[in-house]
C-alpha cells in the first residue's frame, strides 16, 4: 500500500557484531547436520538485537533455509497465548502447506490450539496433561517439519511473552533432538528485573548446555562512527561523532535517532532526555498524523490496516496520507504481510504511549472495542476475544469489560493456556465489585465455567457467582502448574464459604486441596478428605458426593489399604449412577476393581476393570482408560502374570502416547518396567524405566522409575548406579511419601545395598522400620521381596563377627514379618518357601529337601533370575551332599540365564562355586577341565598369599592397624594390600570386600548338608 515510500535513518552497513553473527551461522552449519540449535539473543533495548538477527536471517535464507518469525505482543498482563509461535507457524503454513500438514497429520485438533489455521480448536479434554500434551505435539511436529530442510524459527521480544509461550519455549529447548531446526528467541535485558517473569527462564535455560546465549553490548565509538558514516554516506565530522557517541552511550538506534533529528532541523536534538528524544520527531509530524500514531501506539505491537480505518475516523484519503507521513519519518512501518503498521521500535511506540494523558488512553481504548464489536472481521478470529477484553478494561468500563474478560478465559482455557486463564479470572474477579448488578446477574456459569459439578442448581439459569470463579481458577492454576497460587485461590474461597452454608461447594474445596497439598509434598491430602466427607455426610447423592467418596477411596486404597476402601469405593459408583455422571462412575469402578483384587478376588478385580477400559475407550475418554490400564497392569503383575501384564501394559502404552498423555504414559511404561523386569527381560525394562523418566511429568512415576532402575542396577552388581538411583528415587518422592507402594520398595533397595556393601546393622535397621510400620491389606507383593532381601543377608552374613549379635532377634523379626502375609498365588507362595529356607541357612539348619522345595516352587514362575538364584542354592546343597551331577546341570542352567539377563553378581557366585568344585559351566569348559581336587577359591579370585591373609582380617572387621599388628607390617603396607584386594575384587570398600567374602564362604566352607530322615521342617 505504502511501498514505495522511503525509509531512511537505517544504517545500511552492518557494524560489528561479527563474533556474534558467526555463532549464529554457526548454529546454521550445525542444524544442516540434523543436530538441533537453541539460541538466545539478549541485550538492552536499540542495542541492535533486531539487526543481528536480520543480517543472520539473510544468510540462512542464502543457505536455502526456510524462516519464521513471530514476535510476542504486549497487550497487558493476560498477553496473547502463544502469539509469537502462531505468528511463526502461520508463516510456516503458508511456506509449506503439504509439508506442515503432513507433520500435523492426526493432531489438526489440538495443534490448531497454536494455530488455528489447522482447524476448530476442541473443548476438551482438560487436565493437568493437556499443556504438556499440546507441547509434545508442537515440538513433534518442528522436528518432522524440519526433518528434510532447515528451518529457523525466531520468536521476538521475549521480555514480553505470555507465561504459555515462556513455558512452550523451554519445553522445546529442553527436548528437541533431531531435526534441522534453529530456534532463536531474543529479549531486552533491561526489562527483566529481579521479578520479572523471564528471569528464572533464562536461569533454566543457561543450566541446559545445548542452549547457547548472546549478549550484545554497546558501540565501541569505532563503531559508531562506521555506523554514522554508513547512515550519512559520508565521512562524519569527528566533532559530530564524539557528540552523538557521548550523548548515545554507543546504542545503536539512538544513534540513528540523534542523526535523524539533526537531519530534520529538530531544535530538541541536544535534549538532555531521551524520552523526549524519541518523541521529538513525532511532535513535528502534522497534527493529523500526531493523533494518528497516538492511535497506533495504543493497539498493540501491530495495528491491521481495516481496524485501524475503523478508529481513526479519517476518510481513507485523510488516513493514507496521514500514514505517509509517518512511515516517511520512520515512525511506522508496514508490517511483512501489508495488512497493518507498526512502530520502527517499540521504545518509540513506548514513549508515545507513556506520553498519552489518562482520559485520552481510555476514549482511544474504548474506540478500538466498538470497533471490533461492530465488526468481527476487522482482527483475526483467535485474537478477537482476547483483545476486546484487553482494550474494554483499559477503557475503564467495568461493564463491558466484566463479561469480555470471562470471555476470553474461556477462550484461554481452549488453547490450554491456563496461565493467562488463571490471570484472565483474577482480572474479573478484581472488576467483580465494580460491575453493575444486572450486568452479574445476567452472566450464567454455563458461559464461562467447566470444572465445578452441578452443585443442586442450573448452571444455565443460575447467575454466576464469584464463588464459581474461584473454582474455575483453582482448577486453572494446577492445570498451569502453579499449585501455590491454586492453593491460595482454595483457602480464598473457603472463607468466602464461612459465610454461605453451601457444604457441597466446600467439600469440593476441601478435595482440591487434597490433591494440591498432595501435589506439593507437604502431606499426604487426608485430612482435607476428611473434611470433605464429613460435608457431604447425609447429602442426597450428587456428583460431588461420588467425587469425595472415590477420591476417599483412592486415597485408601494408596496409603491406608483395607475393607473400608472397597464400601467407600462401591457408594461412590451408586451414587454417580444415580445422578447420571458416567465419568465419575467409571473412575470410582477402577478403583472399585483394584481393591477387589487387592482383597483377594483377583478375577473379579480384573474383569471390573477390563469392562472399564473397554466403555472408556468406546466414549473416548482416555485419561480414566489410562488410568484403567495403570491399575489392570499392576493387578497382573501383582497375580504373577507378567506375560499379560506386558502385552497390556504396551497396548495402553500407545493408546494414551497417541493422546500425548504423557504422565498415564509414563505410569504404563513404569508398570510394564516392573514386569519385564520379573520376566528377566532387563534391557527393555531399562528402556521402559528411561521412557518413563523421559515422558513423566510428576514426580511419582519419576520416582518409581528411578526405583526400578536401582532394582537393575542393584540385580547388576552396579553399586554405585543403584545408590544413585536409590537417591533419585526419594528425591522424586519427597519428605512426605506414605504410600506403603513406594515405601516399601524403597526399603528393599536399601536392605540390598546395605547387605551388598557389607552393612549388615543397616540391613536390620531397614527390616525393623518396616516391619514396624505394618505391610497393609494388598502389599504383600512388596513386603515378600524385602523380607526375602533381609533374609538372604542375614544368611550371607552368618559368620561375620559383627552379624553375631542381635542375629536372633533380626530373624525373629523376619518370621513374625512373613506370619501376617497372604501368598493368594503361586507366585508369593514360592516366595514364602525361599523366604523359609533363607531364614534356615541363616541358622545352618537348610536340608537338601528345603531347596529342592524352593527350587520346586519357583520353577514353573516365569521369574528366570528368582529361578537362577533357587538353583545356585540347591546346587549349593547338593555339593555338599556329593551329588555333583545334578549340581552341574543347575550351575549352568543358572550361569545361562545370569549371562543372558546381565547379572554379573549371580554370575561371578556361580563361576566361583563352579571353580570350587571343579564342574564346567559351559561346553568349552567341559573340554577343558578335567575332573580335580576342589580348588582354592581365594587363589581363583587371583588374591596372593599375603592378600589372602589381609582379607581374612578385613572380613573380620580388622583396621589397617590391627591388620598391621597380626601380620607384623606397616600400616602404610597393610592399607596398600588392602587397595589391591578391593581392585581385585571389583569392590568399592572394605565392607562390600567382607560382604563377598562371607557371601561366596571364601575362609570357611559351605554349611555341611548331609541326607537327613525327612523330618517336619520348622516354620518361618
Amino acid at each position: 500500500m505504502l511501498g514505495g515510500v522511503e525509509t531512511r535513518s537505517v544504517s545500511p552497513v552492518f557494524v560489528g557484531r561479527a563474533d556474534e553473527l558467526a555463532v549464529l551461522t554457526d548454529a546454521l552449519t550445525r542444524a544442516a547436520g540434523r543436530e538441533p540449535q537453541a539460541m538466545l539473543i539478549g541485550g538492552e533495548a536499540g542495542v541492535g538485537k533486531t539487526r543481528l538477527t536480520e543480517e543472520f536471517l539473510c544468510e540462512a535464507d542464502r543457505r536455502g533455509a526456510v524462516v519464521a518469525v513471530g514476535g510476542c505482543v504486549e497487550i497487558g498482563a493476560e498477553g496473547l497465548p502463544f502469539a509469537p509461535f502462531s505468528t511463526a507457524l502461520r508463516t510456516l503454513h503458508r511456506l509449506l502447506p503439504e509439508e506442515l500438514a503432513a507433520a500435523a497429520a492426526g493432531q489438526e485438533d489440538e495443534l490448531a490450539r497454536i494455530l488455528p489455521e489447522l482447524g476448530d480448536t476442541p473443548r476438551g479434554p482438560h487436565d493437568e496433561e493437556s499443556t504438556a500434551r499440546l507441547f509434545e505435539l508442537t515440538a513433534r511436529m518442528l522436528e518432522r517439519l524440519a526433518a528434510d530442510r532447515t528451518v529457523v524459527l525466531v520468536l521476538e521480544d521475549l521480555h514480553w511473552a505470555d507465561t504459555s509461550t515462556r513455558h512452550l519455549l523451554s519445553y522445546l529447548f529442553r527436548t528437541l533432538g533431531s531435526g534441522r531446526l534453529v530456534v532463536v528467541a531474543t529479549y531486552r535485558a533491561d526489562d527483566v528485573h529481579r521479578r520479572h517473569p523471564l528471569r528464572p527462564l533464562l536461569a533454566e535455560l543457561d543450566r541446559l548446555r545445548t542452549v547457547r546465549r548472546i549478549e550484545l553490548s554497546r558501540f565501541n565509538r569505532a563503531e559508531v562512527r562506521r555506523q554514522l558514516a554508513g547512515i550519512l554516506a559520508a565521512q562524519p565530522d569527528e566533532d559530530f561523532v564524539d557528540s552523538v557517541f557521548d550523548r548515545s552511550d554507543g546504542n545503536a538506534f539512538f544513534v540513528e535517532e540523534l542523526v535523524a533529528s539533526k537531519e530534520s532541523g529538530c531544535r530538541t536534538g541536544l535534549t538532555e532526555s531521551l524520552r523526549d528524544l524519541l518523541l521529538v520527531r513525532v511532535e513535528v509530524l502534522p497534527d493529523e498524523t500526531q493523533r494518528l500514531v497516538r492511535i497506533v501506539a495504543e493497539g498493540g505491537s501491530t495495528v491491521e490496516y481495516p481496524l485501524l480505518r475503523a478508529v481513526a475516523g479519517l476518510t481513507e484519503d485523510e488516513l493514507i496520507e496521514a500514514l505517509r507521513a509517518a512511515v516517511g519519518a520512520n515512525i511506522l512501518l508496514a508490517t511483512a504481510d501489508g495488512d497493518g503498521y507498526r512502530f520502527r521500535h517499540s521504545l518509540v511506540r513506548e514513549a508515545v504511549s507513556d506520553d498519552l494523558l489518562p482520559g485520552e488512553r481510555a476514549r482511544v481504548n474504548r474506540r478500538y472495542a466498538e470497533a471490533m464489536e461492530a465488526d468481527g472481521s476487522l482482527v483475526r478470529v483467535e485474537e478477537r476475544v482476547i483483545r476486546l477484553a484487553s482494550f474494554w478494561y483499559h477503557a475503564n468500563d467495568p461493564a463491558k469489560a466484566l463479561p469480555a474478560v470471562l470471555a476470553a478465559s474461556v477462550a484461554a482455557r481452549r488453547r490450554h493456556a491456563y496461565s493467562e486463564q488463571l490471570s484472565l479470572l483474577e482480572r474479573a474477579m478484581d472488576l467483580w465489585d465494580s460491575a453493575p448488578e444486572s450486568v452479574r446477574e445476567a452472566l450464567r456459569p454455563a458461559d464461562y465455567t467447566e470444572v465445578y459439578p452441578p452443585c443442586g442448581c442450573d448452571p444455565a439459569t443460575t447467575a454466576l457467582r464469584r464463588i464459581d470463579l474461584l473454582a474455575e481458577a483453582t482448577v486453572a492454576a494446577r492445570y498451569g502448574g502453579e499449585r501455590d497460587r491454586a492453593l491460595k485461590i482454595t483457602k480464598m474461597a473457603l472463607r468466602l464459604l464461612e459465610d454461605d452454608h453451601d457444604p457441597l461447594r466446600a467439600a469440593w474445596f476441601w478435595t482440591e486441596r487434597s490433591r494440591l497439598i498432595a501435589g506439593l509434598g507437604r502431606g499426604d491430602g487426608w485430612e482435607e478428605i476428611a473434611k470433605a466427607q464429613d460435608l457431604v455426610r447425609g447429602l442426597p447423592p450428587s456428583q460431588v458426593h461420588a467425587e469425595v467418596l472415590v477420591r476417599a477411596a483412592s486415597w485408601g486404597m494408596l496409603h491406608n489399604p483395607g475393607p473400608d476402601n472397597l464400601a467407600a469405593a462401591e457408594r461412590a459408583v451408586e451414587y454417580a449412577r444415580m445422578v447420571g455422571a458416567e465419568e465419575t462412575e467409571l473412575n470410582a469402578r477402577i478403583t472399585v476393581g483394584a481393591l477387589r483384587a487387592d482383597s483377594g478376588d483377583g478375577e473379579g478385580g480384573l474383569a471390573e476393570m477390563r469392562a472399564v477400559v473397554e466403555r472408556t475407550t468406546q466414549l473416548g475418554l482416555t485419561m480414566l482408560a489410562g488410568r484403567a490400564h495403570i491399575n489392570l497392569t499392576s493387578q497382573l503383575e501383582s497375580l504373577g502374570r507378567s506375560h499379560e501384564a506386558v502385552e497390556l501394559a504396551e497396548q495402553g502404552a500407545e493408546l494414551v502416547r497417541r493422546s500425548r498423555l504423557l504422565d498415564s504414559e509414563a505410569w504404563v511404561c513404569g508398570n510394564m518396567a516392573e514386569s519385564l523386569y520379573s520376566l528377566g527381560r532387563w534391557d527393555e525394562a531399562t528402556e521402559a524405566a528411561r521412557r518413563t523418566l523421559l515422558v513423566g511429568q510428576s514426580a511419582a512415576p519419576r520416582g518409581c522409575a528411578s526405583a526400578r532402575l536401582a532394582y537393575l542396577a542393584l540385580a547388576r552388581g552396579e553399586l554405585a548406579e543403584a545408590a544413585h538411583q536409590l537417591a533419585a528415587a526419594h528425591t522424586h518422592y519427597g519428605t512426605h511419601e506414605t504410600q506403603p507402594q513406594h515405601r516399601i520398595p524403597l526399603r528393599r533397595l536399601s536392605i540390598g545395598l546395605a547387605a551388598a556393601e557389607g552393612r549388615i546393622a543397616d540391613v536390620r535397621a531397614e527390616t525393623a522400620a518396616a516391619a514396624a510400620y505394618g505391610f497393609p491389606l494388598g502389599q504383600h507383593r512388596y513386603a515378600w521381596p524385602l523380607l526375602l532381601a533381609a533374609a538372604t543377608a542375614e544368611a550371607d552374613a552368618r559368620g561375620l563377627p559383627a552379624a553375631e549379635a542381635g542375629r536372633e532377634a533380626a530373624l525373629a523379626v523376619l518370621r513374625t514379618a512373613a506370619r501376617s502375609l497372604a501368598t493368594p498365588v503361586p507366585v508369593w507362595a514360592a516366595h514364602a518357601e525361599y523366604l523359609r529356607a533363607e531364614l534356615l541357612r541363616a541358622e545352618a539348619r537348610d536340608t537338601l529337601t528345603d531347596w529342592t522345595a524352593v527350587e520346586r516352587a519357583v520353577r514353573p514362575l516365569e521369574r528366570p533370575y528368582l529361578l537362577a538364584r533357587a538353583c545356585h542354592r540347591l546346587a549349593e546343597a547338593l555339593l555338599a551332599a556329593g551329588d555333583r551331577e545334578p549340581a552341574a546341570l543347575l550351575l549352568r542352567e543358572a550361569y545361562a540365564t545370569a549371562e543372558r539377563i546381565g547379572s554379573r553378581m549371580l554370575r561371578e557366585d556361580l563361576a566361583l562355586l563352579a571353580q570350587r568344585a571343579r564342574l564346567p559351566l559351559t561346553d568349552a569348559d567341559s573340554a577343558a577341565t578335567p575332573p580335580a581336587p576342589e580348588t582354592d577359591p581365594v587363589e581363583a579370585l587371583g588374591l596372593t598369599s599375603r592378600e589372602r591373609d589381609v582379607l581374612r582380617l578385613v572380613a573380620a572387621g580388622s583396621t589397617n592397624r590391627k591388620i598391621a599388628e597380626e601380620l607384623f607390617i606397616s600400616p602404610k603396607t597393610a592399607s596398600v594390600h588392602v587397595s589391591n584386594i578391593l581392585a581385585k575384587l571389583g569392590v568399592a570398600g572394605r565392607g562390600e570386600a567382607a560382604a563377598l567374602a562371607h557371601r561366596l564362604r571364601l575362609f570357611a566352607g559351605p554349611a555341611p548338608v548331609s541326607p537327613r530322615p525327612e523330618v517336619a521342617r520348622p516354620g518361618v
